[in-house]
């Protein structure tokens, strides 16, 4: 079935959606807000199909196959899991320590730089931190042409005046324990404010600064819901722009909301059923994440539907991966059917 056949079949099965208000706005989806509901569902059963130990293919969407997406619910996706599973639940936890892992792992936002790093220093802690001791290993690899960031987002270098990237991520951070980032998170009374304070560090904008809250709020001390509040990155006003159009340019937060409030209605409407997660709906968070997903995904299945960037082909292909997939999530959600997946053997 091709990228076609795909887009005719869903428009003969179901008229378009009509209009809707979000902000006082009205807004006139185009066909890509329906493949947003559809490709939540037919993502979701891939991942599903794949925890469940299922073979190859997962699905017969060609797109699908071909390409790489993250999965519908952040939470789910590899790095996130890596975060919950090794990084946030691992180690000392009290809460300055969790917050000096979590936020060490994000600001390089990649397993192998984590390993790295253990296999230099051992247990990684705030007690036992060493700026000399982290520069070297980082340096020793950096040197050897070791990538140490991910090329899932861009990471600004903060004005710290070291010389290298790495070392003023070190000082951010350093920084960040220093003034009591932890204690001033903890005590923040909303998300809303919990976001405004980590903004207001150097180096970290809009995007980071949520991405970054909702990667320290899986922990335990933090305990804010993710449809308290949420931060459209550059992706996903790409693909909002893609279903709505020009019209929900500056409401960008309301139109994640809209769509996360009325999931159900959509999934009904289309005749779809979404497997969920456990129970677990879509929330703000991941209705977000969707919208940077159809973006690309829309950049083969309507080409004729512009966004912002202008970007018309979808540049990561899929390629499996062999490592074991793991599905724990934070105790607090009440989802969880397993125990916490046993260490990474980088620690021994």
């Amino acid at each position: 079935m091709t990228a076609t056949s795909i887009r005719n079949q869903w428009r003969d099965d179901h008229p378009p959606a009509s209009a809707v208000t979000v902000a006082g706005r009205r807004l006139r989806p185009t066909a890509v807000f329906d493949t947003y509901w559809r490709f939540a569902v037919e993502r979701q059963r891939v991942y599903l199909s794949r925890l469940a130990g299922e073979a190859d293919p997962w699905t017969s969407d060609p797109i699908l196959n071909q390409h790489r997406f993250t999965n519908c619910y952040r939470a789910a996706d590899r790095v996130s899991q890596y975060v919950i599973t090794q990084v946030s639940y691992r180690g000392p936890m009290d809460w300055p320590e969790v917050f000096f892992r979590t936020l060490l792992f994000k600001l390089f936002n990649r397993i192998s730089t984590w390993r790295l790093l253990i296999g230099a220093v051992g247990e990684i802690s705030w007690r036992a931190y060493s700026y000399e001791t982290f520069d070297a290993a980082l340096s020793r690899a950096f040197a050897r042409g070791v990538r140490l960031y991910s090329p899932a987002y861009v990471i600004p270098q903060p004005p710290f005046g070291e010389g290298r990237k790495h070392r003023n991520h070190l000082r951010l951070l350093e920084a960040m324990m220093a003034a009591d980032a932890p204690g001033r998170l903890a005590e923040a009374g909303s998300m809303a404010e919990a976001f405004e304070i980590l903004k207001a560090y150097p180096g970290l904008g809009d995007f980071l600064a949520y991405q970054f809250l909702i990667d320290l709020n899986y922990s335990r001390p933090l305990d804010f819901s993710e449809m308290e509040f949420v931060v459209a990155g550059p992706g996903a006003r790409d693909g909002i722009r893609k279903c709505f159009g020009p019209a929900a340019g500056g409401i960008e937060a309301e139109v994640i909301r809209y769509m996360a409030d009325t999931q159900s209605e959509h999934f009904e409407r289309l005749g779809l059923e979404f497997p969920g997660l456990s129970g677990r709906p879509l929330q703000l968070i991941d209705c977000q994440n969707l919208f940077c997903e159809v973006d690309k995904y829309a950049r083969v299945a309507h080409p004729d539907v512009v966004g912002i960037s202008g970007r018309s082909r979808i540049k990561q292909t899929y390629r499996h991966d062999p490592a074991p997939m793991t599905a724990w999530f934070p105790p607090k959600w009440k989802i969880n059917t397993a125990k916490l997946p046993p260490a990474d053997p980088v620690r021994g």
